[in-house]
């Protein structure tokens, strides 16, 4: 396969001409562009990505660091951000983490240096070593749903949101409210499910009412992990007559185990999920609905701006979030008295 070397050898310029010549640099004459061109063709050579750092110290690759690539959030996250970085026309090259020890993994080998030019971080709140190991390879970084205040990032109002879902419960007349959460103490690092939990407990508290840790089950943010937390949640001696769920793929689930159960959704138990997933329409869930395409968009801007202007001037922008009121949430009407 020819190099770039080969090029500016059979054109008979150096390697940063011939590489300046490739990317149509207005400091090489169009005689040399001709040459170098040419020179290319014959060869068959394809641009590498990576040897534009030769000339310009950067590259217009940009990488995607995901903790999971499975799951309705990151999808949307990643299509947003790539319908930008294509359109910038950028090199999008993504890099899925699984785990912790995939974690470990890529920062111990750094597979992003030299390679590219910036990086876009997903839900992972960066400590200060990996912070530093960006910053050793000279990319920019901006992070997507968790915020450092050394780096650009994009994300919603988490704790806010919750508030809202749980108030709406509230404003209908329920005062056992559930909590689906997520895992509070993810070994991945990730806030939005404290957060969230947060904001429930700040409802209660608005509401004068003390949180009660058994209507508290955490589960993974799957379909399965909702339809194991409810059944727990509704095997209570005194069940819930509503509950928030920190995702609409967990509210399906729970419907879904409550109604097996001959609980009615919502005359038995109010729910409301929170993504506004793709299906949540279908399944009238009421939701917290958050703009998961733009953050992904909005991820990318920032990355390119920061390419683009070279500035190490962090930038927050927290995106809004709204309540979608449909059909799995009513007021809680009296239970009808039954004789002991």
């Amino acid at each position: 396969m020819a190099t770039i070397a080969d090029v500016a050898r059979v054109a008979k310029v150096s390697v940063s001409t011939a590489s300046r010549a490739l990317r149509d640099s207005p400091q090489i004459s169009e005689a040399t562009r001709r040459r170098v061109k040419e020179a290319a063709r014959e060869l068959d050579y394809v641009v590498n990505t990576s040897a534009r750092r030769l000339a310009s110290g950067r590259t217009d690759a940009v990488g995607l660091l995901v903790p999971y690539v499975t799951g309705w959030f990151f999808g949307q996250a990643i299509t947003g951000a790539e319908q930008v970085l294509r359109a910038a026309g950028c090199d999008v090259l993504l890099y899925n983490l699984v785990d912790v020890a995939g974690r470990r993994s890529f920062f111990e080998r750094m597979p992003l240096r030299n390679v590219v030019g910036g990086a876009l971080i997903f839900s992972l709140a960066l400590s200060q070593e990996e912070i530093r190991q960006f910053t050793r390879y000279r990319i920019a970084l901006t992070t997507l749903g968790e915020a450092t205040a050394q780096v650009s990032s994009v994300m919603i109002d988490d704790r806010a949101a919750a508030t809202t879902a749980v108030r709406h419960l509230l404003n209908l007349g329920h005062r056992r409210i559930g909590l689906i959460s997520g895992e509070l103490d993810h070994p991945m690092g990730f806030k939005s499910s404290r957060l969230r939990h947060q904001g429930y407990r700040d409802a209660l508290a608005q509401a004068g009412i003390a949180a009660d840790p058994a209507l508290v089950v955490e589960a993974d943010y799957t379909v399965q992990g909702g339809c194991l937390a409810v059944a727990r949640l509704m095997s209570l001696a005194e069940p819930p007559t509503a509950i928030f769920v920190m995702s609409d793929e967990m509210a399906i689930g729970a419907m879904h185990t409550a109604r097996s159960m001959g609980i009615r959704v919502p005359e038995d138990l109010s729910v409301v999920g929170f993504d506004d997933y793709k299906m949540s329409e279908l399944f009238g869930l009421t939701t917290i609905r958050q703009p998961v395409l733009a953050e992904g968009r909005s991820g990318a801007e920032l990355l390119l701006s920061a390419l683009g202007q070279g500035t190490d001037t962090p930038v927050h922008k927290v995106l809004p979030t709204e309540l979608v009121v449909r059909a799995t949430t009513m007021r809680l009407e009296p239970r009808p008295w039954s004789a002991p």
